[in-house]
């Protein structure tokens, strides 16, 4: 019963992608190392030592923004390098890489102290989200350069932004950084087990990630962050639910009270036109019948007036028509106006 309680438990493994999983591999000097060539694109026998910095940014004003990294570390000769795994896209990604990069770079200046000082700042950032969807390039290097001439203006401020997602199909020759992040979006031991034997810079990173693994410390901290991770992503998408549903019932209500400003509209526009022509038609009607009704009744009366011996001077005047009118009455039997 026990054992088979436990067998979970000791297979289990830290995945990388988890920020606390991720600094804790950053600690080990080793790995530090390795991974620091990759970003260079150097040998790591190249790389005589690393140092761990704070990862808290300097602010030079008590309402700055303040910053926290992951991983800061300097380099020999200056260079720092900031990393930082993220799984979650949000707004101002780009805004944030910058401000994190800047803060690192003015950062570097005490009070007094000349610009030649001033050493070059990489952040690196490790996206477990694509982030450049318009092409299939899993890792890019990004800098300032002159928009006519594509030359490097300086080294001194570099992007490097790596999506695990899109990583390709794996294959024997493979730059340095790739293996590397193909071993932060390893899913199981099985995965590392294998990726370990390429270097021995993955072997230790491997290694410290079974420590970490059994650590109850680390674990317990690792699992209050995907806690913290799958809260924020229920929140969120709660959140984007309830922002659905409230949208479609305000959007329902506005299209009722537009469909029926509209239909009121079209109804009055169309009442109004059809009432005008069917009162011309109506009235057209009624004036030629009663047109006719009253061209017979001076019809009958011109005769009448005429058999009674009246003149045609005396017929028009009687019936208030001219003499001509009178004429044509006696000499067809109608009245044309």
């Amino acid at each position: 019963m026990d054992k088979k309680t436990n067998a979970p438990q000791n297979n289990f493994i830290m995945h990388p992608t988890n920020d606390v999983c991720f600094s804790g591999l950053m600690e080990n000097p080793v790995v530090r190392k390795g991974f620091c060539a990759a970003i260079l694109r150097i040998s790591p026998d190249e790389i005589q030592d690393t140092e761990l910095l704070p990862t808290h940014l300097h602010r030079e004003y008590v309402d700055d923004k303040l910053g926290i990294l992951d991983v800061l570390v300097r380099m020999p000769g200056g260079i720092k390098i900031n990393m930082e795994m993220q799984i979650k896209d949000f707004e101002f990604w780009d805004e944030r890489a910058l401000f994190y990069l800047s803060k690192m770079y003015t950062g570097q200046l005490k009070s007094g102290e000349d610009y030649e000082n001033l050493q070059k700042c990489i952040h690196v950032s490790i996206l477990d989200f694509v982030h450049f969807p318009e092409d299939n390039r899993c890792f890019r290097t990004l800098h300032f350069r002159d928009d006519d001439t594509g030359k490097l203006y300086s080294n001194k401020l570099e992007l490097q932004i790596l999506e695990l997602k899109k990583l390709p199909p794996e294959v024997r020759t493979e730059e340095e950084i790739i293996r590397w992040m193909r071993f932060f979006n390893g899913k199981s031991r099985e995965e590392f087990e294998n990726m370990a034997k390429s270097s021995e810079y993955l072997g230790e990173a491997y290694e410290v990630l079974q420590r970490l693994s059994a650590d109850d410390k680390k674990r317990i901290e690792y699992e209050a962050r995907e806690k913290a991770i799958r809260d924020h992503n229920a929140l969120m998408n709660s959140a984007k639910r309830r922002g659905h549903s409230e949208g479609r019932e305000e959007g329902l209500k506005e299209g009722l009270k537009e469909g029926m400003e509209k239909g009121m509209k079209e109804g009055v526009e169309k009442g109004m036109k059809e009432g005008v022509e069917k009162g011309m038609k109506e009235g057209m009607e009624k004036g030629r019948n009663e047109g006719i009704h009253e061209g017979i009744k001076l019809v009958r009366r011109v005769d009448s007036l005429h058999d009674k011996g009246a003149t045609n001077e005396q017929i028009a005047q009687e019936c208030m028509i001219s003499v001509e009118e009178v004429d044509e009455i006696l000499g067809t039997g109608h009245f044309s106006p």
